[in-house]
């Protein structure tokens, strides 16, 4: 039986191009490496940062919540999120044993019926999509009426973007396969597949060679180092 027994839209199609871009995901390779940086000490600090950031736009309750971009699952197993959705097998493994009911997906194609869930969250995950567009329409169809799609992003145009852009230009195995967007970009890409932005919270407001700062700011800060916005359908 499916984790998304009762809401999963099925077609060939989708399972084929989902199965085809797990294959390329590149956090494969990565996974344990990228959970492990969640137990060092620089990374426990970033971490509750953004989730700091981050919580006061999610109410899960009773209500049905999915994370697109699941990865191993931390940010989820905070929020309650019972569900995720990922292209690396390897991380949705991390993400399961973390108690999270996984499939194997992408953002661009969600194998989901349309309004099944009452919330979305997606934490530095757009910038990995072959088409962030696209998602964010398939987030979208996936809501119910009312529902809420909380993006977290590092903004193109911050130090720390600037950072993680040059490291993929270094080769990295990840940042290479990577692209920043501003925050008002991605106002824009949701606004134009029929969101409506409702308000956004920034942390990380100091530069990424010194230690990080709890201290979060109302609206998004295009200097900051995170920036997460809250969207209605």
């Amino acid at each position: 039986m499916s984790i998304l027994s009762g809401h999963v839209r099925t077609s060939q199609g989708i399972y084929l191009k989902a199965w085809y871009m797990r294959m390329l995901s590149p956090f494969d390779a990565e996974a344990v490496k990228y959970d492990q940086w969640f137990e060092s000490g620089r990374g426990q600090k970033i971490f509750e940062i953004e989730k700091d950031c981050l919580k006061r736009f999610i109410e899960t309750g009773s209500d049905l919540w999915l994370e697109v971009g699941v990865g191993s699952g931390r940010f989820a197993t905070t929020f309650g999120i019972a569900s995720g959705v990922d292209p690396s097998c390897r991380m949705l493994g991390l993400a399961r044993d973390r108690g999270i009911r996984v499939f194997c997906g992408v953002g661009e194609y969600l194998p989901c019926r349309d309004n099944t869930f009452d919330g979305i969250l997606m934490v530095t995950t757009i910038c990995f999509l072959a088409d962030p567009v696209r998602t964010i329409s398939e987030c979208h169809r996936s809501l119910r009426p009312n529902g809420k799609l909380v993006v977290g992003i590092v903004p193109a145009e911050s130090p720390w973007g600037r950072l993680y852009t040059d490291k993929g230009r270094e080769g990295h195995p990840l940042y290479s396969r990577a692209r920043f967007y501003t925050c008002r970009q991605i106002i824009e890409m949701g606004e134009a597949t029929g969101f409506v932005f409702e308000q956004a919270a920034s942390c990380l407001l100091n530069k990424p060679e010194d230690d990080p700062l709890a201290e979060h700011a109302e609206g998004a800060n295009e200097a900051a180092g995170f920036a997460a916005m809250r969207f209605r359908k």
